[in-house]
């Protein structure tokens, strides 16, 4: 790693000769176990759904049948007297209470939604959509109750099919904003024209073809679920949350709700997997929000598996229609791209249903080396669930087209697969660069990552047996997918479009009076482990065993302001600012036990927990000591020295607005000539996240990433019919992946630590899904 003191002095401090990399008794890149798996182990993890509040109702949803309705009269008076009921609610009592939201940014010009409530008020929009809230005593009673509940239904037309929304005989759904496309965005960069005439003349290839990508959603272990907690005698509202971003909710609560931020607190602790569902708004969690403050007290909405279907965000739904032109000898010299997406009948609030199709737009082709391009996408609403992000938000898209386009022009032209490739990867010394949309590159590892894979895979021998296999009839073949992944992403993401989302993260860290450490850190722990990655970078960079480190998170009321975990940022950005704080109270300590041991703060350091010579090890003073001096006897020390047993720190990439990762992906499959059941013979990958801080939470990550890919690409389907209704709403019918279906999925790492933080990390926990489809 390049020498970056001048970079990282602190500021406060003046330190700038600790790298936590060289730290001896470091933890980073060890694989140690979480901290938090024995109490989740032993059942004694808290999920939102295992909180109990006195006084507490639970609420069920009158849920619309139909696709499109207009919503008539609410006959509620059967429900009203169901055993239990507290209280019936309608969409217009809410609005009274929550004022509505328009899920657009404004640096995506042109973007447009129209404005959506807790509850539907005249109309339905999609099938699912919450339009009578029943308060009762129990869950069990509240479901009964909400079946009770009639509404006159006027059904209208169903927008379903994405390819005619835009057709002049078809309905607008929101009258108000003129058509049915929600957003349109394009390239046309180089002389692409040019380049398939060129292809054409001199004997190289020019491959067309369509991409149906199926609609999913993310099926997460725990299903969504939130306790509203409105203390009228306060004005406070209290939200325990499964989700991925507690400042970003309280400040939509707030807003909503007609609260100050510092009037709500959102708690989101133990959560049971996110993969980006549960980093948005939803209608139904404010309607319980809106609900606590209408009667003042606890309310409880816990979505079961069959309407989690017909209300989480679905993803991915795509038809892309690309063409590639390459020349005779293999160079890649255009991608020609037309992408349409449909997303539901509201873009989502607040980080859009945008976002997928730019990142389809703008990374298309991203890892390879072209000057021609031309893209576009068009976004257009839909009677449907609405859909928003999910894990690799747009990446499975972009490198399924990419690869399979280079594939089948490798394939016409007769030459390897693999040398075409690394003909067309950017150079691993050609950094930093840009790709064609003008995406900035720090530093890759394309080719660095290309050699490990064939390495791993011992490709020709795989090639070999590939082709014996075929000899005996069997349909055998080996996939290879380059990817890149936008991860740490900063304030260009969000904050320039004006949502309240932070691209920065915080570290609040201190010794309690017997020398354990304290870390408060803004990232969210949704499975991925980033509690251990927390507690690693700081046991390293502050000089104690992890087993004396304690991490607090996912409570605004304690820790400090952060974005949380989502976009691959925990390690990145969240882990920097740990490293940071961790580094400075180190610095604080030191202070104290050079006055106390009349040594030169510079001369000490702080290893396995005990105050050492820095030059020997040799120990001087263990940090119980340091600490029982400072909270309790401070009149030892000299005067007008301030013990200062805690420190904060914030951090956030500035030169770059995102840090890129690379990775290489290969699958070896067999596919029954008679059945098209494809069978899955091995996976591998090879990922660069920069710095790797627990191998194995990595390796992990991204096989799990892979799983999610292969699920995306060969089973999963939300499928609708011509009205909007959605036709395989339970488990029963909507396949994921099972273990037994899985191939051994075999990981290896490139290194390259970004420059922009002394850590070096970049996000890994998305990289998986991104390229497996591919």
């Amino acid at each position: 790693m390049a020498d970056t003191s001048e970079i990282f002095t602190d500021p406060v401090t003046g330190i700038a000769d600790l790298s936590v990399l060289g730290r001896p008794n470091s933890y980073i890149g060890r694989s140690v176990p979480r901290p938090n798996a024995r109490r989740l182990v032993e059942g004694r993890g808290r999920f939102v759904d295992d909180l109990t509040l006195p006084r507490m109702l639970h609420v069920a949803f009158h849920r619309s049948p139909y696709a499109h309705a207009r919503i008539g009269a609410i006959d509620t008076k059967a429900a009203a007297a169901s055993p239990g009921v507290a209280r019936i609610v309608t969409g217009a009592e809410l609005a009274e209470i929550c004022t509505p939201w328009v899920g657009v940014l404004s640096h995506m010009k042109g973007l447009k939604s129209a404005p959506q409530h807790p509850m539907a008020i005249d109309r339905a929009c999609w099938q699912g959509e919450a339009i009578v809230a029943v308060l009762a005593a129990s869950r069990a009673e509240a479901e009964d109750a909400a079946a009770l509940v009639e509404v006159d239904y006027e059904a209208l037309p169903a927008v379903a099919d994405a390819e005619t929304a835009l057709d002049a005989a078809t309905p607008v759904i929101h009258a108000e904003l003129g058509d049915n496309l929600a957003f349109e965005n394009s390239h046309d960069l180089g002389d692409v024209d040019a380049a398939f005439a060129q292809a054409a003349a001199d004997g190289g290839a020019i491959v067309e073809q369509t991409f149906h990508f199926a609609r999913q959603t993310g099926v997460t272990l725990e299903p969504r679920v939130i306790v509203a907690d409105f203390d009228a005698s306060q004005g406070r509202m209290t939200a325990y949350m499964s989700h991925q971003a507690p400042f970003m909710m309280q400040h939509i609560i707030g807003k909503h709700l007609g609260l100050a931020d510092s009037d709500v607190r959102v708690i989101c602790r133990d959560v049971g997997g996110s993969f980006g569902l549960k980093v948005h708004v939803y209608p139904d969690e404010m309607a319980a929000l809106a609900c606590s403050k209408l009667v003042r007290r606890p309310v409880k909405f816990a979505s079961d598996r069959l309407e989690a279907f017909a209300s989480d965000i679905h993803a991915r739904a795509h038809r892309v229609h690309g063409r590639i032109a390459m020349s005779e000898d293999g160079d890649i010299l255009a991608f020609d791209i037309d992408a349409l997406t449909g997303i539901g009948p509201y873009s989502v609030y607040p980080r859009t249903s945008a976002m997928e199709a730019t990142q389809v737009l703008n990374y298309t082709g991203g890892p390879y080396a072209h000057e021609n391009y031309r893209a576009r996408v068009r976004v257009v609403f839909q009677n449907k669930v609405p859909m928003c992000q999910y894990r690799a938000v747009g990446h499975p898209i972009a490198f399924t087209v990419t690869e399979a386009l280079v594939e089948a022009a490798a394939r016409q032209l007769g030459l390897d697969p693999v040398a075409v490739r690394r003909r067309n990867l950017i150079a691993d010394d050609a950094y930093p660069a840009s790709g064609v949309t003008g995406i900035r590159f720090e530093g890759l590892s394309h080719h660095a990552s290309l050699d490990k894979l064939l390495a791993m895979m011992d490709y020709e021998v795989l090639v070999a047996g590939r082709d014996a296999a075929r000899a005996e009839g069997k349909v055998r073949g080996i996939g290879l997918a380059a990817m890149i992944e936008l991860t740490n992403p900063g304030a260009a993401a969000y904050g320039i479009g004006g949502a309240r989302i932070s691209s920065q993260d915080g570290t609040a860290i201190r010794m309690d009076a017997a020398g354990a450490i304290i870390v408060q850190t803004s990232a969210t722990e949704q499975g991925q482990g980033a509690e251990t990655v927390v507690a690693q970078v700081a046991a390293t960079a502050f000089g104690v065993p992890m087993d004396r480190v304690r991490v607090i998170s996912g409570d605004t009321d304690n820790v400090p302001y952060g974005g949380g975990t989502w976009g691959s940022r925990a390690a990145g950005i969240a882990g920097e600012s740990v490293l940071r704080a961790a580094r400075a109270l180190r610095h604080n300590v030191l202070a104290v036990a050079g006055a106390l041991l009349q040594a030169e703060p510079a001369s000490l350091d702080i290893r396995d927990g005990v105050v050492v010579d820095k030059a020997d090890g040799a120990a001087r003073m263990p940090l119980e000591e340091v600490a029982r001096v400072s909270y309790f006897r401070p009149d030892t020390l000299p005067a007008g020295f301030q013990a200062e047993m805690m420190a904060t720190r914030h951090y956030v990439p500035k030169e770059y607005p995102v840090a890129f990762t690379n990775g290489m992906q290969a699958s070896y499959v067999e596919i029954d000539s008679e059945t098209g059941f494809v069978t899955l013979l091995g996976h591998w990958v090879v990922e660069d996240c920069g710095t790797v801080i627990n191998p194995q939470l990595v390796d992990e990550q991204v096989r799990g990433g892979v799983v999610q890919g292969i699920g995306g690409v060969l089973l999963e389907e939300c499928r609708y019919d011509g009205d909007g209704n959605l036709l395989n709403a339970s488990m029963a019918d909507y396949l994921v992946p099972m273990a037994g279906g899985m191939p051994n999925i075999h990981v290896g790492h490139v290194e390259t630590p970004t420059r922009e933080s002394e850590l070096g990390a970049k996000g890994a926990g998305e990289s998986g899904t991104g390229a497996a489809p591919g």
